[in-house]
């Protein structure tokens, strides 16, 4: 072979080296496909790492896909395996449109289910579909032709964890593009990709979901908490305004201060550049104004009458009212306002206006107004709740400052009218701590006033039986002990009574009391248990000798003269001592009886000296109780005798009236007059009894009576005060009164003066219940109670009777001079007087020289009349026809 020439190539080698050239070919075409591959998928991947929504990487893939192979009609079926649906987020046709529009009127999700994409959804295959077999897959029914006919037909599902979650697709209508396993594994291996994408994304998707939703539930949570700091912000704000008011309704501002200041307090919670408030005057029917600010009108308005303006409408409706300008208008067209004084309207340049009534004492007292001239100023419902709530508390705090402006004009001119007067008072009106120090005093006083005697100071009878029975249970304890009681009894003292008065005999009392506490210790117990008696108790005695020794002192002490209306008088005592004993039957009440029937036993041997109680003394105390049972069988069985007394003018000894006297005739204490009968019946509590079988008496045989003397006479009934004490009392006298038979003109009915002095108010009231009924209503006894004048001169009386003791000790001047005064009280106060025992001609001469001209007594030589004590029935069922008899006796 020459040098620089090739060996000839035989037929073969030159189709082996054809055949080499053209696998390295395919091999180059193969590397270069891969090397596009590789790049495509990791942009893909690149894609799916800086990607943040599934749509972006959805479009991403789209453009590196056509790289590889002809995507220019692309989409992406996505499947909720929760739901079901299907849906299309990316969607690339030459051809058709969107399924949606392309089918309006079907649902997408089974749309796409009837294709052949919900078909690769159901298989979970991937399929390359020609013309030919799509035409036989909708020929076996598996799927619905729908859209435009293509030539081929790639579809690819996306799996996560094996389940078919959608389906990656693309499709040729040209014969320059075929797709084949190579496009097949291709998108296969791309669905791979995506589907980890997919799940990537959508993890970070339901991240941000729920980042989102924690954010807003945040941003909610947070304006919750914003709006309560808010609402808190407001309350607190709102309460310090209400702590401002109260704080002005008690302070010293005056008036031209006080409604600024409010004024103030209001604008800190709404705009209140324009403001006012008006106050109603009822009695003169007007309205003013004594605060008012406004950005146009600096003119403060006059007083003027009630009218029908814009103010007075919200007064007379009582409601709070949020108006706008159109509002005012309407009510203005409807003649609601302005209609009678159309001058009255300055709300032209008005846009909404707010007026609040102000309440005090449920009355409207006037209203507080709030309005704006530019829509800046604007007012809401809230506004408007919230100036109505303190409204209420303005409202009070006016009519406080009214009451304390009013208050400190009562003062000032409490000032000047106490400046004229007495010190005393001035102290009295300035100084309330003093007051109550008093009102304590009167307290502490009331308690001991109600255990002690009013005129000794001594403890009194509950007093000292609760100290009794107190020493009693002691000695129970304690059986080494023993107490003594001395009941003690003033001997003579009616008879210094009745010679130098009460007034007299009260001192008198009073010193007996002093020399009685220096004969007994500390520990001792010294009581009043009224009138002249006393009781000592002798606690922890260790002998009976020391009760005796006591009594000793005490007749000594009692013994020595008293100095009474600057005379010497000598009086006594009569004890009664009573021991403890070890029996339970001892008691309290026991021990004090035992010493008053020694107290009796000891009036019985003489006066001025002691008994002790022994029992065979109780034989005294047992009559006395069987005088008492006596006395109340005798009540009911009618055996007290009736007399009527007469009443005369002391000129001509003419009847003016009849008083009924009664009297006893017991077996075993013979003759027991009237003021005996009326001493049991206290004692036994039928006093009420004893003046209604007085009554029934005289009511019962009136009528007889007025036959007998020809003329209907007037009946002077004494009455004792316990009628009165009680309601049921009062009610059953009225009772009895109203169902008499005798006149009510001609009823005279006296209470004792003593007991009205004792207790002024029941009387008082009882007097006024009683003259309602047209009966006649007087004081008896008196002069021994010294009622004042100014009870008698307002209550309803119309007669005094001087006691008997008075008209009986008319000796001295001064008796003389006081018989005179009582005479004079009564006729300045326009009341009939008369005059009670008089007995004696002198005395009835005596009487005559002071002014007295008409009494009862002894020194008149009349008939009484005698009424049989059988013709009575305690039952009060008398028909008025009953038979009476009447008798005739001389007193």
């Amino acid at each position: 072979m020459e040098k620089g020439t090739f060996p000839a190539l035989s037929t073969n080698n030159i189709k082996h080296l054809q055949r080499r050239v053209s696998r390295l070919r395919r091999l180059a075409t193969k590397y270069k496909r891969s090397e596009i591959i590789q790049n495509t998928l990791l942009e893909i991947s690149n894609i799916a790492t800086d990607v943040k929504s599934l749509d972006a990487f959805y479009h991403g893939v789209h453009s590196h896909l056509q790289s590889l192979l002809h995507a220019d009609n692309f989409f992406i079926a996505s499947l909720d395996n929760q739901t079901g649906s299907i849906s299309l987020p990316f969607f690339a046709d030459e051809k058709d449109p969107h399924p949606s529009e392309l089918y309006p009127d079907e649902e997408l999700s089974s749309l796409l289910e009837r294709g052949i994409t919900g078909y690769v959804l159901k298989t979970g295959d991937p399929l390359l579909c020609d013309e030919q077999a799509f035409e036989q897959l909708v020929q076996q029914g598996k799927i619905d032709d729908l859209g435009s006919a293509c030539l081929q037909w790639l579809g690819v599902p996306i799996k996560q964890n094996n389940t078919v979650t959608g389906v990656l697709v693309v499709q040729s209508y040209s014969n320059d593009i075929i797709y084949g396993e190579l496009e097949l594994e291709l998108m296969g291996f791309i669905c791979h990709h995506i589907s980890g994408v997919m799940e990537r994304l959508r993890h970070h998707e339901e991240l941000e979901s729920a980042i989102i939703e924690r954010t807003k539930e945040l941003s909610t949570a947070y304006e919750k908490v914003k709006q309560e700091v808010l609402v808190r912000v407001k309350a607190e704000k709102l309460q310090a305004t209400l702590f401002q008011i109260a704080e002005l309704s008690a302070s010293d501002v005056s008036q031209s201060e006080f409604y600024p200041q409010i004024h103030q307090v209001i604008s800190q919670l709404i705009p209140a550049e324009n403001c006012f408030i008006a106050l109603i005057n009822k009695a003169t029917e007007t309205i003013s104004f004594p605060f008012y600010v406004s950005q146009i009108n600096t003119e403060h308005p006059k007083p003027r009458s009630l009218q029908d303006g814009l103010t007075e409408y919200i007064l007379k409706h009582k409601k709070p009212l949020l108006l706008s300008q159109q509002d005012i208008l309407s009510m203005i067209a409807k003649g609601e306002i302005y209609g009678t004084n159309p001058a009255l309207n300055h709300t032209q340049n008005m846009k909404q206006w707010i007026g609040i009534p102000l309440f005090i004492h449920g009355e409207v007292a006037g209203g507080l107004t709030i309005y704006s001239l530019t829509d800046k100023d604007s007012f809401a419902l809230k506004d408007l709740e919230i100036l109505t709530f303190i409204s209420q508390h303005i409202a009070n705090a006016i009519e406080r400052k009214f009451a304390v402006e009013q208050l400190k004009r009562s003062h000032e001119l409490l000032e000047d009218k106490v400046a004229k007067r007495t010190q005393a008072i001035a102290e009295m009106n300035n100084n309330l701590q003093r007051q109550i120090m008093q009102r304590k005093k009167i307290e502490e006083q009331l308690v001991y006033d109600a255990q002690h005697d009013n005129l000794t100071g001594l403890p009194n009878r509950g007093f000292f039986m609760e100290r009794l029975s107190q020493a009693v249970k002691h000695i129970r304890r304690h059986k080494n002990e023993q107490c003594a009681l001395l009941f003690i009894d003033l001997d003579g003292f009616k008879k210094i009574n009745d010679t130098w008065g009460h007034l007299k005999g009260d001192r008198f009392l009073v010193e007996t009391s002093n020399r009685l506490k220096i004969c007994i210790r500390n520990n001792d117990t010294l009581a009043r248990l009224g009138g002249d008696e006393f009781v000592i108790l002798l606690d922890s005695i260790s002998r009976k000798q020391d009760a005796k020794d006591v009594c000793e002192r005490i007749l000594k002490a009692i013994a020595q003269p008293f100095l009474v209306a600057e005379q010497q008088v000598i009086s006594g005592a009569s004890i009664g001592v009573a021991y403890s004993s070890k029996t339970v039957c001892d008691n309290s009440e026991s021990i004090l009886r035992n010493a008053d029937t020694a107290m009796y036993q000891a009036k019985a041997k003489g006066k001025g000296c002691y008994v002790v109680f022994e029992p065979q003394t109780d034989h005294h105390f047992n009559q006395k109780v069987t005088l008492e049972q006596d006395f109340q069988q005798a009540l009911e069985q009618n055996d007290i005798a009736i007399t009527l007394v007469p009443i005369v003018n002391f000129d001509d000894n003419s009847v003016i009236a009849y008083e009924p006297n009664s009297s006893w005739q017991h077996t075993t204490h013979g003759d027991i007059n009237h003021q005996q009968l009326q001493d049991i019946a206290s004692k036994t509590q039928t006093i009420m009894l004893f003046d209604d079988y007085l009554f029934k008496y005289i009511d019962r045989n009136y009528a007889a009576l007025s036959e007998k003397l020809g003329f209907a006479p007037n009946i002077h009934m004494s009455l004792s005060s316990k009628h009165i004490k009680l309601k049921y009392g009062l009610r059953s006298l009225r009772n009895t009164i109203k169902n008499a038979r005798i006149c009510s003109s001609h009823l005279w009915v006296f209470f004792h003066e003593k007991a009205f002095v004792k207790d002024n108010n029941n009387h008082i009231t009882a007097f006024d219940s009683l003259a309602e009924l047209g009966i006649n209503i007087g004081i008896d006894g008196y002069g021994t109670g010294y009622s004042s004048l100014t009870h008698l001169s307002f209550l309803p009386l119309k007669a005094l009777k001087l006691d008997a003791d008075i008209s009986q000790h008319l000796l001295h001047e001064k008796q003389q001079r006081l018989a005179t005064a009582y005479r004079l009280t009564a006729s300045t106060l326009a009341f009939e007087i008369f005059a009670e025992g008089v007995d004696t001609f002198e005395q009835k001469e005596s009487l005559i020289k002071q002014g007295y001209f008409q009494g009862q007594g002894q020194a008149f030589n009349l008939d009484n009349i005698k009424l049989d004590s059988k013709n009575i029935d305690n039952k009060n069922d008398v028909q008025p026809n009953d038979e009476r008899h009447l008798e005739n006796s001389t007193s």
